[in-house]
């Protein structure tokens, strides 16, 4: 029986030893959102962040990870809006200005497809989302001899499931282009958020 239980552990052992361990490398990744304004999208970046995570494509139920945003790296290329977004109007930067998310599930639905599911803390409130990941391949070996991965995720989100509920109603009711009735406020609950990694695995 002891014999048998050191063998099970080792297994085990060996398991979580093949699961490559990285670091995201934020020169080469990005967090972005879009969010409606009036009939068109507004984007946004977040240009200060930090994850990593384990993953090895052969046993995706290993896969973990963890990944932090800072708010006040918000950036939607006009310095009065950016400013108003970090404001207790919307993220409230001085009080939270961390998002951060932690995976607590990931399942493979095809080849290169999965789905990431975990609690995200945003002004703090947390609610579990779940991404759409591609997996975009892995190189063993980089200009520099270091191993990498590479990513792509999204997800859609209502921003008031996170306490951010500010908005401003408009004379008239905004329609699309096929007449169909969108709303009489300044901007969508929903928001898109894409985020591209290219990481590093640890040494």
């Amino acid at each position: 029986m002891k014999k048998l239980l050191v063998l099970i552990m080792g297994l085990s052992l060996n398991a979580q030893a093949a699961v490559s361990q990285y670091k995201v490398d934020p020169a080469h990744s990005s967090v972005n959102f879009k969010i409606r304004h009036l009939l068109s999208k507004v984007s946004g970046k977040f240009k200060d962040f930090e994850g990593e995570f384990d993953f090895d494509e052969k046993k995706p139920d290993l896969a973990k990870g963890e990944m932090r945003i800072k708010v006040s790296s918000l950036d939607t290329g006009n310095e009065k809006r950016d400013e108003h977004l970090k404001s207790g109007d919307f993220f409230d930067a001085k009080k939270f200005d961390t998002i951060k998310f932690v995976s607590k599930k990931f399942v493979k639905v095809s080849d290169g497809k999965y789905k990431l599911t975990g609690p995200m803390t945003m002004r703090g409130i947390t609610k579990d989302v779940t991404f759409d990941v591609s997996y975009l391949g892995t190189m063993e070996k980089d200009p520099f001899g270091n191993k990498r991965a590479a990513f792509e995720a999204s997800t859609k989100i209502n921003r008031k499931d996170f306490g951010i509920i500010w908005n401003k109603s408009v004379d008239e009711t905004l329609q699309d282009k096929a007449s169909k009735v969108m709303s009489k406020t300044m901007l969508g609950d929903d928001v898109e958020i894409d985020i591209s990694v290219e990481a590093t695995a640890k040494k």
